[in-house]
């Protein structure tokens, strides 16, 4: 798309976001008139009519952005009788389907007033786990599953800084330069002495911008491989064969965001150091939670509240805070949120002794 004029205004938050408790999409930048249409702008057109956009504020989106009127008013008339477009239409109520069945699934596990706590419970056995939580895609803690890694009594900030200290570790740092530190989270890669980031850590105070994530873990599972002998794989719910190192290793001071996004395998939080707010949302709520790239949401988690009772088009949010020694289990394609509230260290598992891969036949699209 030639740079030299205005992108197509982005009208798909006000229906991505129209039950999500997000942001207002903002409204199109005013543009010169004489924009040329393209096939970028062709492209923007039909999804904004897949979308079921009003076919007025599509024109005067388009007009406000420099298209000419009369160019404007014709190209949306092509394109609602475009029979690629109609093609198009009749997938787009297929999809409508599906959207249909999940709110079937939601209306049904509403039926039962919820308290917006994630559920404890101590010690479940694999087939209570299997049966009430894992199988029916339901959160829940579990306690005293950890009680026998050494990790719980071992780790501490002086003893990585002692042990581990001069080993070179790859974290991001400047995430608060950006609001999509996740997405584009290359541009934040950076190495650095351990010792050098726990010293940052104990003197950053409340801050997102710096941490050590799932993301780094290639990297640091090979600086700080004796970390994983601390490790029990609990093998109640977990697979211990293959990789000792099979986990993910999380580490930063508090204030440290994970923004609401689902994952695409049922997953582990398995809380050693520290605590950490949890917000959840349920699969079958996706639709509602602005999932507007890849697994990203545009629901802003630190001011959504919970809303264990929502309305029948709100999203259901439960929180949790999970303490050290405790262990939670994300089902797939929940949305949720994650924000440390102390210097904290998590490790998470995908590991399951029950099916787990759900990736390969995932479709790696960016809009919904």
């Amino acid at each position: 798309m030639n740079s030299s004029r205005p992108a197509p205004p982005d009208l798909r938050p006000s229906q991505d976001e129209r039950n999500a408790d997000a942001q207002q999409a903002a409204a199109p930048a005013p543009g010169r008139e004489g924009v040329p249409f393209d096939d970028e702008w062709r492209r923007w057109l039909a999804e904004n009519l897949m979308l079921d956009q009003p076919p007025d504020g599509i024109l005067r989106a388009m007009i406000a952005a420099g298209i000419p009127a009369a160019v404007a008013a014709r190209e949306l008339d092509e394109a609602r009788r475009s029979p690629y477009v109609r093609g198009a239409a009749l997938l787009r109520e297929r999809l409508k389907k599906r959207e249909w069945l999940l709110a079937a699934y939601r209306k049904v596990n509403r039926l039962l007033p919820r308290s917006s706590e994630v559920e404890r419970r101590h010690k479940l056995s694999r087939g209570e786990f299997l049966a009430e939580y894992y199988s029916t895609n339901r959160p829940v803690i579990i306690t005293e599953m950890m009680d026998d890694w050494p990790a719980m009594t071992k780790w501490g900030v002086d003893y990585f800084d002692r042990m581990f200290g001069e080993r070179e570790i790859e974290l991001q740092v400047g995430r608060t330069a950006g609001d999509n530190y996740e997405i584009e989270r290359e541009k934040y890669l950076q190495k650095m002495r351990l010792s050098d980031f726990l010293t940052r850590i104990a003197s950053a105070g409340v801050t997102n911008d710096l941490y050590l994530t799932a993301n780094n873990s290639s990297a640091n599972k090979k600086a700080l491989p004796e970390l994983w002998d601390d490790i029990v794989q609990v093998p109640e719910y977990l697979d211990p064969r293959g990789d000792r190192a099979g986990g993910f290793f999380w580490m930063g001071p508090p204030g440290t965001i994970t923004p609401f996004h689902h994952d695409l395998t049922n997953n582990f939080m398995a809380q050693v150091l520290g605590r950490k707010r949890v917000k959840i949302a349920p699969s079958w709520d996706l639709p509602l939670m602005g999932n507007h790239y890849h697994v990203y949401s545009r629901v802003d988690g630190r001011v959504r509240p919970p809303t264990p009772n929502p309305a029948p088009d709100e999203a259901q949010v439960l929180e949790c805070i999970l303490h050290p020694g405790e262990m939670l289990f994300l089902p797939i394609g929940c949305m949720h949120f994650v924000e440390g509230l102390d210097v904290s260290v998590t490790v998470s598992f995908t590991n399951f002794v029950f099916d787990n891969e759900f990736t390969s036949f995932y479709s790696t699209y960016h809009a919904v």
